[in-house]
Order: C-alpha cells, then structure tokens, then sequence
C-alpha cells in the first residue's frame, strides 16, 4: 500500500509492473459490537467484555447502520498523540460489510487507478492527487494526457435502503453541489470531468441518487449529465486486510 500524500504526481511508467494494489489497514481488524455513535465522531463500541470509545471517520447520517448491536471492525493507531487510539472501520448489516472510513474511499480508489482498473491509463499519463483547479477548488485527482487533462471527484457510499442497490447521499450535501458546480466550471475550460461513486459494500448491483433525500443534488446532477459530466460507479471487496475496488456498478439515471 502507498502512503498518502497531500500532493503527489506519478508516471503509470514507473508502476507499470505493479499489481494486486489495493488499500490495507493500518493495523490488524478488531471485532466487536456497536453501542451508539454520538456527538457525530464517537462511537462506543464492546470488545469482548470491555467498552471503548472510538473515533467515527464519517461526517454522514450512517443512515441503515447505527443498529446497537451491529457487528464491527475496528484498527488501532501506533500515534501516541492521538486521543482515540481506535478507528471505525466496517459495520456489517444483514450480513453484509459496509466500509464507513470516509478517509479512505480516496486511497482505495488510487490504487485501482494505478492498476488500470478505473481509467485506462498510458504509460505517459500523469496521475495527480488533490489537484488544484482554482482558488477555491482541488479536486481529488487529476490526469495529465498529451491533448488533454481529466478532473475526477470521488464521493463515497454505504446507504443502500432497497436490495441490490445503493444510493447516494444520505443527507443533504452542500459540498456535493459545490463539487458538481466546479467540474461543470473545469468542463466549459476544456477538461473531461468525472464524479466517481466509490460503494464501500459488496451488496449492491445498481446505484441512484437519493433524490428524496436531497432534490437539489439530483436536479443538478442531472443539468451536469447533460453537459457531459461523466458518472462512474463500483462496488467495493473486503479482504482480511483492506479493502479493494471490486466491480462496476450499473448507474440508474
């Protein structure tokens, strides 16, 4: 696994020979059991006969998820300076894992981007991450090709409320207009633009918009559609010791 960066380009040359990447925890999953998440990033969780406070890497509703009771994953930090020592990973529902870790949708989708598996990169092509568009804008990736450069915004998934599908987002986002907004700006400049849904689960065949659950987000998703911003969408495989882009996702408009 590749450390994360603020800012870093590479060449797909120099990772021509590199396979099987993907996103690998910090340290060994601890299993237990969910109490509640409060105050937004708290979430008790018990591990065998203890209780322990950990951190929640998600700033959504978890709407589906928050069952006390729920079986959980959790890592343990080496950083001395941190206050919670432990980090939220997976709540499994129903029998299904979903990866709640907000923090590294972004890593998992790198490094399948590294391995070919999302665009289809040259070996001259030069892959930037949290590149700068404008004063008020990065975005979480950016494709440098020869005639020309790709914009793509990742947004990361766990509400499924009906089988077999996923949905997104779940609950009202200003920065995801915001984002919508400013891809539309980088495509009148010449760019292609992608929004890149990433499904942190392995249940879902099909994925919407939760246009119930934000109107606006839909309205103009649908307005960015039409002017060539392109959606793409997988799902997500757990294996013992991270998580891996798994398959593409069919996009219900």
């Amino acid at each position: 696994s590749l450390p994360i960066t603020k800012i870093a380009a590479f060449t797909f040359l120099n990772f021509f020979f590199i396979f099987n990447l993907y996103m690998i925890f910090e340290s060994e999953l601890i299993a237990g059991e969910l109490i509640k998440r409060y105050k937004r990033f708290f979430v008790d969780i018990k591990v065998k006969n203890k209780v322990i406070t950990a951190h929640c890497p998600n700033t959504g509703s978890m709407m589906g998820l928050l069952k006390k009771g729920n079986k959980v994953w959790l890592t343990k930090s080496n950083d001395i300076k941190r206050k919670l020592k432990y980090t939220l990973q997976i709540i499994e529902v129903n029998g299904s894992k979903i990866g709640v870790n907000t923090h590294l949708t972004n890593k998992i989708f790198y490094e399948s981007l590294l391995n070919g598996n999302i665009i289809n990169l040259k070996k001259t092509d030069i892959l930037f991450r949290e590149k700068q568009f404008n004063k008020n804008t990065r975005f979480d990736f950016f494709i440098k090709q020869k005639n020309k450069g790709i914009f793509i915004e990742v947004k990361n998934v766990t509400l499924s409320r009906f089988k077999n599908i996923a949905e997104f987002p779940d609950a009202v986002t200003e920065r995801g207009l915001k984002h919508i907004n400013e891809l539309l700006a980088a495509k009148k400049k010449g760019f292609d633009v992608y929004l890149a849904f990433v499904i942190q689960r392995e249940d879902c065949k099909k994925f919407k918009i939760a246009a119930d659950i934000d109107p606006n987000y839909k309205k103009l998703l649908t307005v960015a559609l039409k002017n060539n911003l392109k959606v793409i969408c997988y799902d997500c495989k757990f294996l013992s010791k991270g998580i891996i882009i798994n398959n593409k996702i069919n996009f219900i408009k």
